[in-house]
């Protein structure tokens, strides 16, 4: 074999081991269903009115895969799906995975899908979008079902908001489990309330409850009731969504406190908050499509919080960023704020 051959071969090998180091520095947890999930993870929401073109996000996510992420958060209505499986399917090809099984992918179920004929085909959709043949993860996107629009629209209305059927829509569920097109399943955004009437007719239980959880959202109640039941947590905005519109907010990125403990450990602040959602047990999606601090969210691996620092974080004033008021209506399912989240609020 000629010498440059070798030399090519050498290098891309320990290009490859190098990634598989990093990615197996991120913990995993097992969910009820015996699967792994890293605890960190990619989240690929539009933070703009719209995300990057196709090509470039391609590889900004297989940036994140080089430096070393192997489990991402998509939706049917974030748009990404189509380039994550592009990325996936590039990042095998260069060697950067070696195959399917080394990547963990969560998509979500639409709230404009969540009858129960319509659960098994906007899968296979997602799926097909992904070119893939299963999901690691499938997750009921809103405790909601709204009569218009597409799965891709974001767009919300409150008049079109009808009854959830949540007992039809997690049986249709149950059969994409069933089937193997999704290996775990699960839910976004339910309160205790609504796990609880889950649990009760579910073969099935949701691996995961997927919510928004920050230092200013601590999800405590939340926390408590999921791990009585072997729910998996995942936190969606661990730093407040900094500013983005309808529900995001500078009050994590902004926090004094946390501003004083990062400068004492010498982190960034966005380190600090993802650390202590992250020493909470749960699975941390951050987001960045940021090459440096793509990076940057994976180091809070080795260094902990100490418990003066707990203490002072466990006092900040506490505030839900996503109020949830597009889902109300006089004449729809939740007549208030309150009614939509059973009083967790």
């Amino acid at each position: 074999m000629p010498r440059s051959r070798i030399f090519s071969l050498s290098f891309h090998l320990s290009v490859y081991l190098i990634i598989l180091v990093m990615a197996m520095f991120v913990p995993s947890v097992v969910l009820n269903s015996g699967h792994e999930v890293p605890l960190i993870g990619m989240g690929t929401a539009p933070t703009a009115p719209t995300l990057p073109p196709k090509d470039e996000l391609i590889s900004i996510f297989v940036d994140a895969i080089e430096a070393g992420y192997r489990h991402f958060d998509t939706a049917a209505s974030y748009g990404s799906e189509e380039a994550l499986g592009g990325a996936v399917a590039e990042a095998l090809q260069r060697g950067l995975i070696k195959n399917r099984e080394e990547v963990f992918i969560t998509s979500k179920l639409w709230y404009t899908e969540t009858q129960h004929d319509l659960v098994l085909p906007a899968l296979k959709r997602t799926l097909a979008r992904l070119r893939m043949d299963y999901l690691d993860l499938y997750l009921i996107h809103w405790p909601v079902t709204m009569k218009n629009g597409s799965e891709e629209e974001i767009k919300l209305v409150n008049e079109d908001v009808i009854p959830f059927d949540m007992k039809g829509t997690w049986e249709a569920m149950e059969e994409c489990y069933k089937l193997g097109l999704a290996k775990s399943i699960g839910v976004c955004n339910f309160s205790c309330t609504k796990l609880s009437q889950l649990l009760h007719h579910a073969t099935v239980p949701p691996a995961n409850n997927q919510v928004e959880m920050h230092v200013t959202w601590r999800q405590d109640k939340m926390l408590e009731f999921c791990r009585e039941k072997g729910i998996q947590v995942s936190a969606w905005s661990p730093l407040g969504a900094n500013g983005i519109p309808f529900w995001g907010n500078h009050a994590v990125m902004q926090n004094p406190v946390l501003k004083d403990i990062a400068i004492h450990k010498q982190k960034s602040i966005a380190q600090v908050a993802l650390r202590w959602v992250y020493e909470q047990g749960v699975s941390v999606l951050v987001k960045s499509f940021n090459k440096d601090r793509m990076k940057e969210n994976l180091q809070i691996l080795d260094w902990e919080l100490n418990n003066e620092e707990i203490a002072r974080i466990q006092e900040i004033p506490q505030c839900r960023g996503f109020k949830g008021d597009a889902f109300v209506h006089p004449n729809g399912p939740y007549k208030s704020v309150d009614e939509f989240w059973d009083g967790e609020i």
